[in-house]
């Protein structure tokens, strides 16, 4: 039998809530050339009874369970390992693709790239509402050579935490650096990133992702994920300029109070969070009073000035935090 071109691969872990409908906007855009393999961390709820029905349908759809829990990383690194397409989209358990996703990824593969980064909308918890209509806001696909890494890197890495808009060759990914990559919860940043790419990427204009905001499992990491391991990936590449990282992330951004201030309006910064990872820094006394006084705010007094703030630069910098919590777990 005749290797898929695609594989939508899905690493998964207790979704059996939202994993059926996830399916059910996949399932109808499977050709003889698309397989869909979800990969399963062990979930401890119905994810596999779920799973299984569409399997037992749809000979396209392959579901394996893995004997452990081994985090985001390993988990989307198995399904890549056990997948049969020259390419691979890694999706998301919770997440839609709009009619037609299937078929632009296919022609855009068929050209030669050997990325193609699928645009998306946010919509509300309940797929209802639309929050934002498109990712990344452009009017036509764009393209970028092999010489055009840092321009990339600029122009996707903040929506690019969101791991569902990642299709990659295979073989791209197979012969890249992997497991010093586990544990970030961004192994698709360090492989895209890790050297400049031997073939062109794309950027597909429409969005044809619809995004969940707001279901992220992580939010007891969220503080460690936002405040050190994703501005340490970023600032991990060497052939990336330090200008094209700051337009990232700062190298230390939870030395700037206000990120302090944003994360303990979130709830995800304590006085738990200060003593373990403060306390005994070196820094002015001045910036470690701050940095206790703002665990101690009150969360619902910070809310307000959330939403605000949140307004006032059109809620950019607050979506980007929760993007990538797809598979969070």
């Amino acid at each position: 039998m005749k290797a898929p071109l695609l594989s939508i691969c899905i690493a998964t872990y207790n979704r059996a809530s939202k994993i059926g409908e996830t399916l059910n906007s996949i399932v109808n855009q499977l050709t003889d050339d698309v397989e869909l393999l979800v990969v399963d961390g062990a979930s401890t709820d119905n994810t596999e009874y779920v799973v299984r029905k569409y399997a037992q349908k749809e000979s396209r759809i392959r579901y394996v369970r893995l004997p452990a829990k081994g985090g985001v990383d390993q988990d989307y690194d198995k399904a890549i390992e056990l997948a049969h397409g020259e390419f691979c989209w890694l999706f998301t358990d919770d997440d839609l693709l709009k009619a037609g996703a299937v078929t632009a990824v296919k022609n855009a593969i068929s050209k030669g790239y050997g990325l193609v980064v699928v645009n998306a909308e946010v919509l509300d918890i309940n797929m209802i509402d639309v929050i934002e209509h498109a990712r990344i806001s452009i009017k036509e696909n764009k393209v970028y050579t092999v010489d055009q890494t840092e321009n990339l890197f600029v122009d996707t890495m903040a929506y690019l935490s969101f791991i569902g808009a990642v299709v990659i060759r295979r073989s791209i990914w197979l012969s890249n650096e992997r497991v010093k990559y586990f544990g970030t919860e961004f192994i698709h940043i360090g492989v895209i990133f890790q050297k400049p790419l031997p073939e062109p990427a794309l950027i597909i204009a429409e969005p044809y992702i619809s995004i969940r905001y707001g279901n992220a499992q992580w939010k007891p990491r969220h503080f460690d994920i936002w405040m050190f391991k994703w501005p340490m990936l970023v600032w991990s590449f060497d052939h990336i300029s330090d200008q094209a990282k700051h337009c990232i992330v700062w190298k230390e951004p939870w030395r700037r109070l206000i990120n302090l201030v944003l994360q303990r309006g979130r709830g995800v910064y304590t006085v738990h969070h200060y003593h373990n990872y403060f306390s005994a820094i070196h820094s002015s006394r001045l910036w470690k009073i701050s940095a206790w006084a703002i665990s101690l705010l009150p969360i619902r007094i910070l809310a307000f000035f959330l939403y605000y703030y949140g307004r006032l630069i059109k809620a950019n910098s607050l979506l980007i935090y929760d993007l990538n919590t797809k598979r969070k777990g």
